[in-house]
């Protein structure tokens, strides 16, 4: 009898981590290894990635970009101290980088071909896997808002145009003027991007040639993720889109799954990028797809999908990435990337590169 006893342990040992068993005891651990914070809080965001060469970032710019960043993420963490849910320090914290000049989203957002702001977002909940998402706006003031309000006040899941912004008036999310949206060195990136143009004889594709890459790469999409004291993540992103856009072209941050996903089973992902790649590859799902099946550690499975399957198919940008257990992962396959995050001991810590 006792050989067979032996014998059931021995399988139940080795089965362990194919099982539920298995897979509950591996994040126990984990979650044990936490530290000093119970529950757990989690903060992170992001203000794009790309081409962020250090030759040419004065120190003058980079203290401005490092001052909003700070801002941002100490909001968002603070909101979280005081109580409130990962969905409000997500959206506060985006609300603070749609009001920056600095980067592409909200005040910031870049300049389509017929010189236009066109805005997008989306955000969703880990709890519940509610979701809201905004695209091709011209007078919102903060898309992030109007995109919770989908969400919240909807039985949709998105919303576009001059729908999206009739919506926005019943709710009484703010609307500005077109003019609030236009920038000097916005509008400076699209007139050489159309002056490229020209000079070789015709267009480039709805803003992908290497100068309007590189100016939509620079200034980037912004996002946030978020787990809250009730352990539910949220994560949400906002964007301007690509410098000379055509066509009414839509990227990856509004699209669910693409650009923006949570989910309390595995995790929260805002993703920055060339989008049309995310969408290809459904990045945020699978970052938390490789948490949720395969049972990867955050950073594995960020890295995973944006340095090998993203690499692999000719696309760039980044991601950050918040587990259920408040485990942080950032990857990016460009020179850089605007983030910053809430360590273990409660501190800021912003990086560019």
């Amino acid at each position: 009898m006792r050989k067979y006893l032996s014998l059931l342990v021995l399988i139940v040992l080795v089965m362990a981590p194919f099982s539920g068993f298995g897979q509950k005891r591996t994040f126990t651990v984990l979650n044990q290894l936490q530290g000093p914070q119970n529950p757990r809080l989690g903060f992170m965001i992001h203000g794009g990635a790309g081409v962020l060469s250090k030759s040419t970032m004065t120190p003058e710019k980079e203290k401005a970009y490092r001052a909003d960043l700070e801002k941002a993420v100490v909001a968002g963490y603070k909101a979280l101290q005081e109580g409130k849910t990962s969905l409000d320090a997500v959206e506060i914290a985006i609300r603070i980088l749609e009001d920056s000049p600095l980067f592409n989203a909200g005040k910031g957002a870049v300049f389509t071909n017929d010189g236009k702001n066109e805005l997008d977002a989306s955000i969703m909940d880990g709890k519940t896997l509610g979701a809201g998402a905004v695209a091709g706006l011209r007078q919102i003031k903060n898309p992030i808002s109007l995109a919770r309000a989908v969400m919240e006040k909807s039985e949709h899941v998105m919303m576009i145009g001059e729908g999206a912004e009739k919506f926005a008036r019943t709710q009484k999310i703010d609307l500005v003027d077109e003019k609030y949206f236009w920038t000097q060195h916005r509008w400076d990136a699209l007139q050489n991007i159309l002056k490229e143009e020209k000079e070789k004889g015709k267009p480039g594709h709805v803003g992908v040639s290497s100068a309007s890459r590189e100016s939509q790469n620079r200034f980037g999409t912004v996002g946030a993720v978020a787990l809250d004291k009730n352990g539910n993540l949220a994560a949400g992103t906002s964007t301007g889109g690509m410098t000379n856009k055509r066509f009414g072209r839509v990227g990856d941050a509004p699209i669910i799954g693409a650009g923006t996903y949570a989910d309390n089973k595995s995790c929260a992902v805002s993703a920055t990028g060339w989008g049309e790649y995310f969408i290809r590859l459904g990045v945020a799902r699978d970052v938390c797809s490789m948490v949720e099946y395969r049972l990867m550690p955050i950073q594995k499975a960020a890295d995973t999908v944006i340095k090998e399957k993203l690499q692999k198919l000719g696309g760039d940008g980044g991601v950050i990435a918040l587990d259920k257990f408040g485990f942080m992962g950032v990857s990016f396959n460009s020179e850089g990337m605007y983030r910053a995050y809430i360590d273990a001991n409660g501190k800021a810590v912003v990086e560019i590169y």
